[in-house]
Protein backbone atom coordinates (compact mmCIF):
# COMPACT_ATOMS: atom_id res chain seq x y z
CA UNK A 1 0.00 0.00 0.00
CA UNK A 2 1.17 3.58 -0.66
CA UNK A 3 2.39 5.56 2.34
CA UNK A 4 0.41 8.13 4.35
CA UNK A 5 0.93 10.64 1.55
CA UNK A 6 -0.37 8.25 -1.07
CA UNK A 7 3.10 7.64 -2.53
CA UNK A 8 4.52 4.32 -3.67
CA UNK A 9 7.26 2.98 -1.40
CA UNK A 10 10.15 0.57 -1.75
CA UNK A 11 8.24 -1.89 0.44
CA UNK A 12 5.37 -1.86 -2.06
CA UNK A 13 7.71 -2.74 -4.89
CA UNK A 14 9.56 -5.39 -2.88
CA UNK A 15 6.32 -7.29 -2.34
CA UNK A 16 4.79 -6.94 -5.81
CA UNK A 17 4.41 -10.44 -7.32
CA UNK A 18 5.20 -9.42 -10.89
CA UNK A 19 8.37 -7.60 -9.89
CA UNK A 20 9.51 -10.59 -7.85
CA UNK A 21 8.72 -12.97 -10.71
CA UNK A 22 10.68 -10.85 -13.20
CA UNK A 23 13.61 -10.65 -10.81
CA UNK A 24 13.64 -14.40 -10.18
CA UNK A 25 13.38 -15.28 -13.86
CA UNK A 26 16.19 -12.88 -14.67
CA UNK A 27 18.44 -14.37 -12.02
CA UNK A 28 17.64 -17.91 -13.14
CA UNK A 29 18.37 -16.98 -16.75
CA UNK A 30 21.70 -15.34 -15.95
CA UNK A 31 22.59 -18.33 -13.80
CA UNK A 32 22.09 -20.60 -16.80
CA UNK A 33 24.54 -18.40 -18.71
CA UNK A 34 27.12 -18.58 -15.93
CA UNK A 35 26.69 -15.00 -14.68
CA UNK A 36 27.05 -13.95 -11.06
CA UNK A 37 24.02 -13.51 -8.78
CA UNK A 38 21.51 -10.86 -9.90
CA UNK A 39 18.58 -11.78 -7.66
CA UNK A 40 17.03 -10.57 -4.41
CA UNK A 41 20.34 -10.15 -2.63
CA UNK A 42 21.70 -7.81 -5.29
CA UNK A 43 18.37 -6.01 -5.68
CA UNK A 44 17.93 -5.35 -1.95
CA UNK A 45 21.53 -4.26 -1.47
CA UNK A 46 21.35 -1.92 -4.48
CA UNK A 47 18.14 -0.40 -3.11
CA UNK A 48 19.73 0.21 0.28
CA UNK A 49 22.89 1.74 -1.16
CA UNK A 50 21.03 3.97 -3.65
CA UNK A 51 18.79 5.40 -0.95
CA UNK A 52 21.75 5.91 1.36
CA UNK A 53 23.71 7.82 -1.30
CA UNK A 54 20.84 10.27 -1.74
CA UNK A 55 20.35 10.77 1.98
CA UNK A 56 24.05 11.26 2.68
CA UNK A 57 24.27 13.89 -0.04
CA UNK A 58 21.29 15.83 1.29
CA UNK A 59 18.62 15.00 -1.26
CA UNK A 60 14.96 14.94 -0.31
CA UNK A 61 13.65 11.79 1.33
CA UNK A 62 11.24 11.20 -1.54
CA UNK A 63 14.09 11.28 -4.04
CA UNK A 64 15.96 8.81 -1.84
CA UNK A 65 12.94 6.49 -1.91
CA UNK A 66 12.73 6.69 -5.71
CA UNK A 67 16.43 5.89 -5.95
CA UNK A 68 15.87 2.86 -3.71
CA UNK A 69 12.97 1.73 -5.91
CA UNK A 70 15.14 2.08 -9.01
CA UNK A 71 17.95 0.22 -7.27
CA UNK A 72 15.64 -2.67 -6.48
CA UNK A 73 14.12 -2.90 -9.97
CA UNK A 74 17.12 -2.18 -12.20
CA UNK A 75 17.80 -5.79 -13.24
CA UNK A 76 14.27 -7.09 -13.84
CA UNK A 77 14.82 -6.78 -17.60
CA UNK A 78 17.18 -9.75 -17.46
CA UNK A 79 14.09 -11.96 -17.50
CA UNK A 80 13.80 -11.09 -21.21
CA UNK A 81 17.45 -10.93 -22.24
CA UNK A 82 20.81 -9.73 -20.99
CA UNK A 83 21.12 -7.48 -24.04
CA UNK A 84 19.58 -4.06 -23.41
CA UNK A 85 18.20 -5.33 -20.10
CA UNK A 86 18.04 -1.78 -18.76
CA UNK A 87 15.57 -0.74 -21.44
CA UNK A 88 13.59 -3.94 -20.87
CA UNK A 89 13.57 -3.21 -17.14
CA UNK A 90 12.16 0.26 -17.71
CA UNK A 91 9.33 -1.09 -19.85
CA UNK A 92 8.56 -3.98 -17.49
CA UNK A 93 8.50 -1.65 -14.49
CA UNK A 94 5.72 0.52 -15.87
CA UNK A 95 2.70 -1.71 -15.27
CA UNK A 96 3.53 -2.73 -11.67
CA UNK A 97 4.32 0.86 -10.70
CA UNK A 98 1.16 2.20 -12.30
CA UNK A 99 -0.82 -0.55 -10.57
CA UNK A 100 0.68 0.58 -7.26
CA UNK A 101 -0.42 4.15 -7.98
CA UNK A 102 2.82 5.93 -8.78
CA UNK A 103 2.56 9.50 -10.02
CA UNK A 104 3.42 10.02 -13.71
CA UNK A 105 6.43 12.24 -13.05
CA UNK A 106 7.89 9.75 -10.57
CA UNK A 107 7.24 6.91 -13.00
CA UNK A 108 9.21 8.76 -15.67
CA UNK A 109 12.12 9.32 -13.29
CA UNK A 110 12.30 5.64 -12.32
CA UNK A 111 11.95 4.43 -15.91
CA UNK A 112 14.76 6.76 -16.99
CA UNK A 113 16.97 5.46 -14.19
CA UNK A 114 16.37 1.83 -15.18
CA UNK A 115 16.89 2.46 -18.88
CA UNK A 116 20.25 4.12 -18.32
CA UNK A 117 22.00 1.96 -15.73
CA UNK A 118 23.98 -0.15 -18.22
CA UNK A 119 27.49 1.18 -18.75
CA UNK A 120 27.46 0.13 -22.42
CA UNK A 121 24.52 2.34 -23.42
CA UNK A 122 23.45 4.33 -20.35
CA UNK A 123 23.88 8.00 -19.51
CA UNK A 124 23.13 9.18 -15.96
CA UNK A 125 20.80 12.16 -16.25
CA UNK A 126 19.12 12.53 -12.85
CA UNK A 127 20.26 12.15 -9.24
CA UNK A 128 17.93 9.16 -8.87
CA UNK A 129 19.46 7.45 -11.88
CA UNK A 130 22.98 8.33 -10.81
CA UNK A 131 22.47 6.84 -7.35
CA UNK A 132 21.06 3.63 -8.85
CA UNK A 133 24.10 3.30 -11.11
CA UNK A 134 26.58 3.73 -8.27
CA UNK A 135 24.69 1.28 -6.07
CA UNK A 136 24.64 -1.36 -8.79
CA UNK A 137 28.32 -1.04 -9.70
CA UNK A 138 29.42 -1.06 -6.05
CA UNK A 139 28.26 -4.65 -5.54
CA UNK A 140 31.48 -6.52 -6.28
CA UNK A 141 31.68 -9.39 -3.82
CA UNK A 142 32.67 -13.05 -3.53
CA UNK A 143 29.16 -14.07 -2.42
CA UNK A 144 27.83 -13.32 -5.92
CA UNK A 145 29.87 -16.11 -7.53
CA UNK A 146 27.77 -19.21 -8.30
CA UNK A 147 30.49 -21.54 -9.60
CA UNK A 148 31.87 -23.72 -6.80
CA UNK A 149 34.97 -24.89 -8.66
CA UNK A 150 37.72 -22.23 -8.77
CA UNK A 151 39.38 -24.06 -11.67
CA UNK A 152 36.32 -23.23 -13.76
CA UNK A 153 36.25 -19.51 -12.93
CA UNK A 154 36.24 -17.02 -15.78
CA UNK A 155 37.65 -13.54 -15.22
CA UNK A 156 34.35 -12.18 -13.84
CA UNK A 157 34.18 -15.03 -11.31
CA UNK A 158 37.79 -14.48 -10.28
CA UNK A 159 37.39 -10.73 -9.76
CA UNK A 160 34.20 -11.10 -7.75
CA UNK A 161 35.50 -14.08 -5.76
CA UNK A 162 38.67 -12.15 -4.96
CA UNK A 163 36.66 -9.23 -3.58
CA UNK A 164 36.44 -10.02 0.12
CA UNK A 165 34.99 -6.62 1.07
CA UNK A 166 33.27 -3.88 -0.87
CA UNK A 167 31.92 -0.69 0.63
CA UNK A 168 30.64 2.50 -0.96
CA UNK A 169 31.61 5.36 1.33
CA UNK A 170 29.78 8.66 0.89
CA UNK A 171 31.42 11.66 2.54
CA UNK A 172 28.71 14.25 3.07
CA UNK A 173 31.16 17.08 3.79
CA UNK A 174 33.48 16.66 0.82
CA UNK A 175 30.89 15.04 -1.49
CA UNK A 176 33.35 12.30 -2.38
CA UNK A 177 31.92 8.87 -3.17
CA UNK A 178 34.54 6.17 -2.66
CA UNK A 179 34.28 2.53 -3.65
CA UNK A 180 36.53 0.62 -1.25
CA UNK A 181 37.54 -2.91 -2.22
CA UNK A 182 39.66 -5.50 -0.46
CA UNK A 183 40.92 -7.90 -3.12
CA UNK A 184 42.69 -11.19 -2.39
CA UNK A 185 45.48 -11.03 -4.97
CA UNK A 186 46.10 -14.74 -4.57
CA UNK A 187 42.73 -15.25 -6.29
CA UNK A 188 42.53 -12.35 -8.74
CA UNK A 189 44.81 -9.51 -9.71
CA UNK A 190 43.94 -5.83 -9.40
CA UNK A 191 44.65 -5.38 -13.10
CA UNK A 192 41.96 -7.95 -13.88
CA UNK A 193 39.49 -5.73 -12.05
CA UNK A 194 40.36 -2.85 -14.36
CA UNK A 195 40.29 -5.10 -17.40
CA UNK A 196 36.60 -5.88 -17.00
CA UNK A 197 35.35 -2.97 -14.91
CA UNK A 198 36.94 0.10 -16.54
CA UNK A 199 33.71 1.04 -18.31
CA UNK A 200 31.84 0.66 -15.03
CA UNK A 201 34.21 3.04 -13.29
CA UNK A 202 33.75 5.54 -16.12
CA UNK A 203 29.97 5.58 -15.72
CA UNK A 204 30.44 5.84 -11.93
CA UNK A 205 32.45 9.02 -12.44
CA UNK A 206 29.70 10.44 -14.66
CA UNK A 207 27.07 9.44 -12.10
CA UNK A 208 28.97 11.16 -9.30
CA UNK A 209 29.13 14.35 -11.37
CA UNK A 210 25.34 14.32 -11.74
CA UNK A 211 25.16 14.19 -7.94
CA UNK A 212 27.54 17.18 -7.71
CA UNK A 213 30.11 14.82 -6.24
CA UNK A 214 33.32 13.10 -7.25
CA UNK A 215 34.10 9.40 -7.50
CA UNK A 216 37.12 7.64 -6.05
CA UNK A 217 38.31 4.02 -6.11
CA UNK A 218 40.43 2.51 -3.34
CA UNK A 219 41.69 -1.06 -3.66
CA UNK A 220 43.61 -2.67 -0.80
CA UNK A 221 43.93 0.74 0.86
CA UNK A 222 45.56 2.26 -2.24
CA UNK A 223 43.74 5.09 -4.02
CA UNK A 224 43.63 4.37 -7.74
CA UNK A 225 41.08 6.97 -8.87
Amino acid sequence: MPDANGLVTLADVQSHPAVLAYLQMGDDYLGSLGYTEHGLRHANLSAHIAGNIMRRLGYAERDAELAAIAGFMHDIGNCISREFHGVSAALLAKDPLVELGIEPRELAVVMNALGNHEEEIGTPATPVGAAAILADKADVHHTRVRCEDPTQFDIHDRVNYAAKRSFLRVDSATRVITLELDIDTAVGQVMEYFEIFLSRMQICRKAAEVLDASFSLVINETRLL
